[in-house]
Order: structure tokens, then C-alpha cells, then sequence
């Protein structure tokens, strides 16, 4: 893609350090980021922020950049609550948006943005890091799109995380503004099952949330896990958050896909007592067993977004597929039993 043909972008809110890989993703690209703006300070996400793009100006208003007829993208990693508002504003003043997941917090949000994309004709698309920024996931779906395993029929995900309570603003235990686990985290692996099953829908059969682990704050949602049934597929999701200090990454990610011919295992971000590095990808069908380095195999996703902006075209991921994610997610979470130290 030539140099011209880039959309030209703006940040608005960077409550949540997702903004440095949607970020860094587009500028690897060659594309242009005229500035961002948030609301309050952002905590030390700001200050992290500022360090790694120190030459990008911060706007005092937003207005700044919806009404700047030069921006085509926008990029949003502001409080959960606040991202639908944000998403709905900037495509009525033209704009593109590449969002943080979760993309909104209730299924009325998730209407207006439904609203929204119609009335405008604009793309919301949701950058599900997990899939798009992992180079392990690129690969197990090039296998997967091969017949290395044959036909999918079921996948399961793992989601966990550290808490890092030092560091978490007030937002991050207030449901209402974070969503909840299934919303928030488990979003990442209904994308995946819908994308290595081949699936335009799924029926939530089952859904938990916990607290198990934090008392103190009975509005955190520690654990969670969902039981989703496809026309040809079945998934199972468990995400929580309990990674312990020991481990030298934020979480240990996995996915296995299973096959009618083999499966796959991803072992993301870390591969404990074993080899080195990230994206790790295991193959196993009747002709290989093996490990793979996954390492290379590229992030195509902000490309074909770039190409989507420019062309009008839905490569990086259809419409209708961030949507549905989004609604099984928030459906999940209306459904859940509520387990543990939860309030009510």
C-alpha cells in the first residue's frame, strides 16, 4: 500500500495500555497519528503513553479531533462504559474506530453502535489483541484454513491474567464501568471460536462468575468461564485473575483447537519449563507432531484494517463478526451464575 493510501489517525482515550499495541500497530504501517485526547489523566498509563509516542500532542478537546475532516481513524481505549458513547460520536463526525475490547459494556450500547454503523456507513471494528497482535494465532489459522486438522469441532481458550492491584485505576473494580470478566476478557475467546470454527453464531449453554480470591472488592469478577454451542462446534472458555508473581509474563494464554485430524495447542506468551519466548504453536495430526516456531508469521490484521478504511472492503475482520462477539459476550454475563464473594 503506498504511503498515501494510509488513513491518517487520532487517539481518543487511553484509559487502558491496549492504546500502545492498537497504536503501535498502525504505525508500523507508516501511518500518521495527528494527536490524542482523554478525559481526566489516565493514571500511569498517561505517563506511559507520553514515553513511548513522546511527539504526538494531546488535544484539550475531543471536538478537535471529530471535527477534523483529515483524521479517518480513530482509535479508543478509554473506560469500558464510556467506549460505546465515544465509537458513536466519531462515526456520526465521519470517522472510522478501531476499539479496545470489550467494545461496549451493555447490550443497549451495543444497539446504538448497530444504530450507528447503519446511519453512518462507517467501520467499528474491534481489536481483539489476542488474535490480532499474537503471531501464534496467525499461523494456527493458516493450519487450520490448510485441513491440517482436519474439521474443528471444538475450541478451548484460556484467558488468565495478573492482577496487578497497585496499578489498577478505580474504574478496574466498579462493574459498571468494566463490564465484567466475560465482557471484558472472555471476549478474546468467543473471536477465537467463531474464527477457527468457521461460525457466524453460537448459543451461550453456560456461564460463571466469581470471587474467589478478593473478598475486599465484591464487585471484581475474578473467574469466569463459558460453555458455547455452534451449529458445528463446541468452545469452552475459562478466564480469571490469578496469575501468580512467578510466572515472568502477564499470563499464560493458551487455545487448543481439536480436529477431526489432529489439534493445535498455542501456547502464546510463554512456554513454562520449556522453550524460550512467545508464540508457540504444537501440531499434532496423523503425518506430524511437533513444535513450531510461530515467531514471524505476521499481524495482518492492521494492515487489512488500513485497506478496509481506504477501499471500503471488510478483510481485517466482517462487521457482523465484531458485533456478534460482542453480543455473546455481554449475553454471557447477563446469563452467569454469580458464585464466591460476588455482590449481588
Amino acid at each position: 500500500m503506498p504511503h498515501e493510501a494510509l488513513p491518517r489517525l487520532a487517539v481518543l482515550g487511553i484509559d487502558h495500555r491496549h492504546i500502545f499495541g492498537q497504536l503501535d500497530g498502525m504505525q508500523k504501517l507508516g501511518c500518521t497519528c495527528k494527536g490524542w485526547w482523554t478525559d481526566g489523566d489516565a493514571g500511569g498509563v498517561a505517563d506511559g503513553f507520553r514515553k513511548r509516542f513522546p511527539d504526538l500532542p494531546r488535544f484539550a478537546d475531543k471536538a478537535e479531533i471529530l471535527e477534523d475532516g483529515a483524521v479517518d481513524l480513530v482509535l479508543i481505549a478509554a473506560v469500558p462504559s464510556e467506549r460505546a458513547d465515544l465509537a458513536i460520536e466519531a462515526m456520526r463526525h465521519g470517522k472510522d474506530v478501531m476499539v479496545d475490547k470489550p467494545g461496549c459494556t451493555t447490550l443497549a450500547q451495543l444497539a446504538a453502535i448497530r444504530e450507528a454503523i447503519a446511519e453512518t456507513g462507517r467501520i467499528w471494528s474491534v481489536d481483539f489483541s489476542e488474535r490480532f497482535e499474537v503471531e501464534a494465532v496467525t499461523l494456527a489459522g493458516d493450519l487450520v484454513r490448510q485441513g491440517a486438522i482436519g474439521k474443528v469441532v471444538q475450541t478451548v481458550g484460556l484467558g488468565p491474567h495478573r492482577l496487578n492491584r497497585a496499578t489498577r485505576p478505580a474504574w478496574f473494580f466498579q462493574r459498571q464501568r468494566y463490564g465484567g470478566i466475560l465482557c471484558d476478557i472472555a471476549s478474546h475467546q468467543i473471536d477465537q471460536f467463531l474464527f477457527f470454527a468457521g461460525l457466524e453464531d453460537a448459543e451461550i449453554v453456560a456461564s460463571t462468575v466469581g470471587n474467589f480470591a478478593n473478598p475486599e472488592d465484591p464487585e471484581l469478577e475474578d473467574f469466569g468461564e463459558i460453555l458455547l454451542r455452534g451449529a458445528s462446534a463446541q468452545g469452552y472458555i475459562r478466564v480469571d485473575w490469578y496469575t501468580p508473581d512467578a510466572l515472568p509474563t502477564w499470563g499464560d494464554g493458551r487455545l487448543t483447537v481439536l480436529g477431526t485430524e489432529g489439534y493445535i495447542e498455542l501456547r502464546k506468551y510463554v512456554d513454562i519449563a520449556g522453550r524460550r519466548g512467545t508464540n508457540h504453536v504444537f501440531l499434532v495430526n496423523r503425518e506430524r507432531c511437533e513444535h513450531i516456531d510461530a515467531n514471524g508469521a505476521g499481524l495482518p490484521y492492521f494492515r487489512n484494517l488500513a485497506n478496509d478504511v481506504m477501499h471500503r472492503t471488510e478483510t481485517a475482520m466482517r462487521q457482523e463478526h465484531a458485533l456478534k462477539v460482542t453480543e455473546l459476550a455481554l449475553k454471557a454475563e447477563l446469563l452467569a451464575a454469580r458464585v464466591g464473594a460476588l455482590a449481588p
